[in-house]
């Protein structure tokens, strides 16, 4: 098979990874990968919504099926592009077509589907610019703190927790009135704030039936001891020692088989991955948010624990018989720790050489923000590589991957020395 994976980051990088293993692959593509996605298959200078360059590829290059790893594409309609052409229906796209990905793409969608369906979740309302005033009283009637939540995609920004009445109202107007997040806070979600503790459940679904992934907790502060501003991740680990037999069936039973019913009694088709951002409150899985894709730098830690052929997995998917499929998992810990630019997630600086990658030699290396000139590895992003050991136990994985995070080098490099140390 010829595969193409659309996106370029860490999780595409564990994506790749993963795939070249497989005895099924011909020919792995990443459009348009990094530095690091080279080792496994031939990057491709194609944005991730250049739909017509993709497609000319994909046909020029006899592709046999598309991965989608971001949720912007997703969400943009990449699906729906292949399935509208004569030439392209015929090639499988690993993701959701463009009304499913609006689990991720709208928060409002996603909460009046969850309402909809009877899925945990946290009470909340939405409101618009021309309701500004009446999202002002509804904050007075609530209890802090308070969820804010930007409707439509902000690269992860779009979510702020206000703990005074004052602040909520200042936030909302700014969202609203302002345009803080562009579009994409032009619909405000107001939401009751869940104390408890997070985690991700991924399940891969061919529409009709599913297979539920390895679990991983992600560590979004910038700062050790869960402190600072929020990242897109800093790292993550793999089983998540909380998430006992007993919590997973929970998850099953009231949020993973209402959320794949529920999209097909809304005559939702939907192929690829879900994310469930859940919060388990004393015991009880609930809601925090969908993703329409794998997450990162969870996928970093949850498919070095896969064992079987992932490609495997994504042919059912393709096919409509997942069910008949299966998969191992190795029964070790993964643990990641994220090395990110100095300045980051604020203002920072790229081009730095990185050196000493070819010097870790018990973890797996897998570039997200990275670029190659000239035969050098450079820093192309915020957050530059995940550094994943598979070991025996948590302390082990955790010791391993945050020693070899250590023995990477670039100007400015920052990483969390204590991921996973809340659960040990």
């Amino acid at each position: 098979m010829n595969i193409l994976i659309v996106g370029s980051g860490g999780r595409e990088s564990a994506f790749a990874w993963k795939m070249a293993q497989s005895p099924q692959i011909t020919q792995l593509y990443i459009a348009p990968g990094n530095a690091g996605t080279s080792s496994y298959g031939q990057n491709i200078p194609l944005q991730v919504t250049d739909f017509d360059g993709i497609a000319d590829f994909v046909l020029e290059h006899a592709v046999d099926m598309v991965v989608v790893g971001p949720e912007e594409p997703l969400v943009k309609g990449i699906h729906d592009y292949f399935l509208d052409r004569a030439d392209l229906r015929h090639i499988p796209v690993i993701g959701p077509q463009q009304e499913g990905a609006q689990l991720e793409g709208s928060k409002d969608f996603s909460k009046r589907f969850m309402a909809r369906h009877g899925i945990p979740t946290a009470a909340s309302r939405s409101f618009t610019r021309d309701i500004l005033a009446e999202g002002l009283a509804y904050l007075e009637t609530q209890k802090l703190p308070i969820v804010l939540k930007a409707d439509g995609l902000a690269a992860g920004k779009g979510v702020l927790i206000c703990t005074t009445l004052a602040e909520a109202q200042t936030e909302l107007t700014a969202m609203l009135a302002d345009a803080k997040f562009g579009e994409a806070s032009s619909t405000v979600v107001i939401e009751e704030y869940l104390s408890g503790i997070e985690l991700s459940v991924f399940v891969l679904t061919d529409g009709d039936t599913y297979k539920i992934l390895p679990a991983a907790k992600d560590y979004k502060r910038i700062g050790e001891g869960d402190t600072g501003l929020n990242t897109g991740g800093m790292g993550s680990v793999s089983p998540v020692p909380f998430a006992d037999n007993e919590f997973l069936d929970k998850v099953e039973e009231r949020i993973v088989i209402p959320t794949v019913e529920g999209l097909k009694k809304d005559g939702i088709p939907y192929k690829g991955f879900i994310f469930i951002g859940l919060m388990n409150v004393d015991g009880d899985p609930y809601v925090i948010e969908y993703n329409v894709r794998m997450g990162d730098p969870e996928t970093e830690s949850v498919l070095p624990r896969l064992e079987s052929d992932l490609v495997d997995l994504l042919q059912g998917v393709a096919e409509g018989n997942l069910i008949e499929r299966s998969f191992t998992l190795s029964p070790k810990t993964a643990a990641t720790v994220m090395l990110v630019s100095g300045g980051y997630p604020g203002p920072y600086e790229s081009g730095k050489a990185i050196s000493n990658i070819e010097s870790v030699k018990e973890s797996i290396v897998f570039h997200a923000g990275t670029t190659a000139e000239n035969g050098v590895v450079k820093t192309a992003g915020g957050r530059v590589i995940a550094v994943t050991a598979l070991e025996d136990t948590l302390f082990d994985a955790l010791q391993q991957a945050t020693a070899d995070a250590g023995r990477i080098y670039f100007e400015g490099k920052n990483f969390r020395r204590d991921i996973g140390f809340d659960l040990l």
